[in-house]
């Protein structure tokens, strides 16, 4: 069920048409092996037969389902740590104290996949700061991929999910086993809300944001679709707003709208001109 160069660089294309995430020549094996399930979900014969549905019907089921399977889901809780320390040491002690007669936090983690992140950011905040109990905190979890976003709202995640990053006394405190795995207690699932965006297509209903995670998602597009993004992000975030990015990436040669910050030993941005 090898998965011919032409329909290779269909997949390609719609996958950039719908997303902007660019996918190289290298990446036609992982195609492969992420649209095999899709094939066999909806009974056909092979690849090419996949293909030829999505040309026949591009906003169909099968193009949707082909279009999420080639996002990249890769996440775990507490991913990378430094972040979150960030967070727990620095930028949330600094927001209580410059929104005390607000009371009110507003988060976004964008790209969100399966849920680990926002999940994780829910989990600090209840654990380390126990004064915003009365405060609104709005944890806003978004993806592209509807059926991803569907698995993280539900809150399941198996033996191997949930043992990456996610500290023991965590897991028993704060979810509870099932026949599928462990699930996120309601008050933890509760504490977020879901919501499909896609980051190249125009956005609404966002708030003024005072941290954005916006994580290992920049690297899969191109220099002009990460500009795009971070100069709409400029209209959203408030002036002493914290954005994270994934470790590996900058935005240098990107936009000169935000500046990078040293946080603990994390490396955030902010508004330029903002320290």
């Amino acid at each position: 069920m090898s998965l011919l160069r032409a329909d290779f660089d269909f997949v390609r294309e719609l996958v950039l048409k719908r997303t902007s995430i660019v996918l190289d020549d290298r990446q036609a094996y992982l195609a492969e092996s992420r649209l095999l399930p899709v094939a066999r979900k909806f009974n056909l014969k092979d690849l090419s037969d996949l293909v030829t549905q999505c040309r026949l019907h591009p906003d169909g089921a099968e193009a949707l389902a082909s279009v999420e399977a080639m996002t990249t889901n890769e996440t775990s809780f507490f991913r990378d740590v430094h972040p979150f320390e960030a967070l727990k040491h620095h930028v949330i002690p600094a927001l209580i104290a410059a929104r005390s007669s607000e009371r009110r936090i507003n988060i976004w983690c964008a790209a969100c996949s399966t849920g680990q992140e926002p999940y994780s950011i829910a989990m600090l905040v209840r654990e380390h700061f126990p004064q915003l109990a009365s405060w609104q905190i709005d944890i806003m979890a978004t993806d592209v991929a509807t059926s991803i976003l569907d698995r993280a709202r539900e809150g399941v995640f198996n033996q191997v999910e949930i043992g990456r990053g996610l500290p023991a006394q965590l897991m028993v405190k704060h979810f509870e086993r099932t026949t599928d795995g462990w699930r996120a207690k309601d008050y933890l699932r509760n504490a977020i809300s879901w919501r499909q965006l896609n980051l190249v297509a125009p956005w609404s209903g966002l708030p003024s944001l005072d941290i954005v995670f916006l994580r290992n998602v920049l690297i899969y597009f191109s220099t002009a679709t990460r500009r795009l993004i971070m100069d709409r992000l400029v209209a959203h975030v408030r002036p002493d707003g914290v954005v994270f990015l994934g470790a590996s990436e900058s935005l240098i040669g990107v936009t000169d709208t935000f500046t990078s910050v040293t946080v603990g030993r994390s490396i955030a941005y902010k508004l330029a001109g903002r320290s």
